[in-house]
């Protein structure tokens, strides 16, 4: 137990600099209520035990890091004013990385005895380093924070996608459904190559609450995030891999996922049972009409239908596809907001050349001509259109 102790926590600590090692054992200290001497000591390693109600610190470090990401101007275009107040974000996505936190024996600790539980420093250490958000949330903190370890050449990868650009929402008068905590959650469960950037593609309360404006800001868009509020609070959504078409058929692949923000913070994930990741159709008879992820016709993990603002989530005991329970408060729910984000770079399927159609400017039209698999004239006659680097 000792050599395994001491072996993890000399391997993490071998990063740092002599006088750095003394800073954070004193740190360590700190938090196990030890005075650096007071320890019992086994060998000759001090053995250190934090009791989990002491770390309740997490959800400071959480605040620290979006103060920090904040005074540092390191948001990469987010807005405090145009996201939630992180307050309650912190609090759940706090509770979430505790959750990740497992004794020796591989058990994980939930409900009342999780914040009694005595946890030595081999699993605290594990549960900092094996975490990712912990240990870059640490990082962030101590180097960009305390402006201290730049003698370390990796400095720089602190934040890089930490929080991903922002655009889209420039003079919206936009405020997202999403706070800071959420977002650096979900963006960390992206493939590592949409991490970078998010683009407002669609809001509910800037575009307007209509099915066929919703298909015509994400139709042929790239991967996206849906985000869903509903009328009793809940926050919840989904990643959509490949772009949407409307089509009878399933779409997407296992790198599509549920997940749910408020009043809980988890991501789930394809189980390999069906591949029924994305759907989206409308204007037929005799299947749904509507867009809908996993599970099976009438019986999505997430759904909206085509008659906008009304949808369902009919999880119980779990979505087949993505094993999420039901994530709204009520299987069928009313929808009080939406937001949808693309992610990552604009796909090659979207640039297109020469003057722009009047369709360009009247997304319900595009939408509804794309829906009767009609295809426009004027696409591949326009010059090529590039991203505004603007926010």
């Amino acid at each position: 137990m000792g050599n395994v102790e001491s072996s993890c926590y000399e391997n993490h600590l071998s990063r740092f600099l002599p006088e750095e090692k003394t800073d954070i054992d004193e740190v360590f200290d700190t938090l196990s209520g030890l005075d650096g001497s007071g320890g019992l000591k086994t060998g000759k390693a001090t053995r250190k035990a934090v009791t989990l109600a002491m770390l309740k610190f997490t959800e400071d470090v959480i605040t620290s890091v979006v103060h920090v990401l904040s005074y540092r101007n390191l948001l990469m275009g987010w807005n405090l004013g145009k996201t939630q107040d992180p307050t309650s974000g912190v609090k759940v996505l706090a509770s979430q990385l505790l959750s990740e936190l497992k004794l020796e024996d591989g058990k994980k600790l939930a409900g009342p005895p999780l914040m009694d539980t005595m946890c030595d420093q081999s699993t605290i250490a594990n549960w900092v380093f094996q975490v990712p958000q912990i240990s870059t949330f640490l990082s962030v903190i101590i180097r960009q924070g305390l402006l201290v370890l730049h003698s370390l050449p990796d400095q720089a990868n602190d934040i890089v996608n930490l929080v991903p650009k922002c655009k889209g929402i420039k003079g919206s008068g936009f405020v997202s459904l999403l706070d800071i905590p959420s977002i650096i959650y979900i963006n960390s469960h992206l493939p590592s190559e949409l991490q970078h950037k998010w683009r407002l593609l669609f809001s509910s309360r800037v575009h307007g609450e209509s099915f066929s404006q919703l298909c015509g800001q994400i139709i042929n868009k790239g991967p996206c995030i849906l985000v869903l509020k509903d009328l009793d609070g809940y926050i919840f959504g989904g990643f959509a891999s490949e772009s949407w078409e409307v089509k009878p058929q399933f779409q997407g692949d296992n790198r599509c996922f549920l997940f749910s923000i408020s009043p809980s913070l988890m991501v789930h994930t394809y189980t390999g049972y069906n591949d029924h990741y994305m759907y989206l159709n409308h204007g037929q008879q005799t299947i749904p009409n509507g867009l809908g992820m996993g599970g099976q016709h009438d019986y999505f993990g997430l759904w909206i239908d085509s008659n906008y603002g009304k949808g369902h989530s009919k999880a119980k005991p779990r979505c087949t596809t993505y094993n999420s329970p039901q994530l709204s408060a009520n299987e069928n729910f009313t929808l009080d907001a939406m937001e949808v984000w693309a992610v990552g770079d604009l796909p090659e399927s979207a640039v297109i050349k020469g003057k722009k159609s009047i369709l360009d400017t009247d997304p319900e039209a595009q939408a509804l001509l794309e829906m009767t698999g009609k295809s426009r004239q004027s696409d591949g006659l326009r010059e090529q259109i590039e991203e505004d680097d603007d926010n």
